[in-house]
Order: structure tokens, then C-alpha cells, then sequence
């Protein structure tokens, strides 16, 4: 299975499986492109820590629709280098439930027709363990 077809096998998959973990999405209306980042920020949960990767970063493109759905299927267009596939994988189902919990954000009219059919980018770094090792003696 080539890394495309995985991203995609890891997005699918996660989407079936996704639980109702902590973070939630939104229930406040959506306004800007700042709220959508911060929104979905708040959707997002790192793979725990012992299979997580120091400095991970991801960056995933998709497109909403006016009501605030997602139109297509979202697209990984950036991982770590050196990352491996496994790593890479926890990070690509983390994203994929991020999308799941968001699945529908609350768009007002305004930022729905600004947004509607066009790409959005968000990159999205694992810092969890360099934060650790800065507050460490």
C-alpha cells in the first residue's frame, strides 16, 4: 500500500471507529478563519505520548461546505520527515477523529459563503514532549 493510499485506509478507518473522547466540537458559531483553526485545534487530540513522536507535525487540507460539513474527502499534504509509517499512521487516525468529533461545525452565513468549496490548510504540531523537556531542571 503506497503512503497516499494508507493516509487515506487510516482516515477511513478512524472515521468508523471514532469515540466521543474529551474535546468536542464546537457549539458557539463560527465566524472566522482564527475561530475554524481554533475550533478545530479544540477537536484535536495527539496519539498518547508513548506512541507519539517529539516535534510531529502534520498538516491536512479540506474543504467545507456552507453549513459547515466537510465537502470531499480531507488530504494529509505534510508529515515529519523521518517519521516512520507507524508513527506516521497514529497521526493520520488522530486526524482523521479530529475531523470525526468536528464532523459539522456551526458556521455563521458570512464565514460559510466565504469558505464554501474552497481549500483550507491546518498544520498541527506535536509539542507535548519539547514543552516537557523546557519545564524539566
Amino acid at each position: 500500500m503506497n503512503p497516499v493510499e494508507c493516509a487515506g485506509a487510516a482516515l477511513a478507518i478512524a472515521a468508523a471507529c471514532a469515540t466521543g473522547a474529551a474535546a468536542q466540537a464546537p457549539q458557539r458559531q463560527i465566524n472566522t478563519l482564527n475561530e475554524l483553526g481554533a475550533a478545530l485545534r479544540a477537536c484535536w487530540i495527539p496519539p498518547p505520548l508513548d506512541q507519539a513522536r517529539v516535534g510531529m507535525q502534520v498538516t491536512v487540507q479540506m474543504t467545507f461546505r456552507r453549513n459547515g460539513e466537510l465537502f470531499g474527502k480531507p488530504r494529509i499534504t505534510f508529515e515529519s520527515s523521518g517519521a516512520s509509517d507507524d508513527e506516521r499512521l497514529v497521526y493520520r487516525v488522530a486526524v482523521a477523529e479530529m475531523l470525526k468529533r468536528c464532523a459539522s461545525l456551526p458556521f455563521t452565513d458570512v464565514l460559510g459563503n466565504a469558505v464554501a468549496g474552497r481549500p483550507f490548510t491546518m498544520r498541527l504540531v506535536d509539542d507535548r514532549k519539547l514543552k516537557q523537556a523546557e519545564n524539566a531542571p
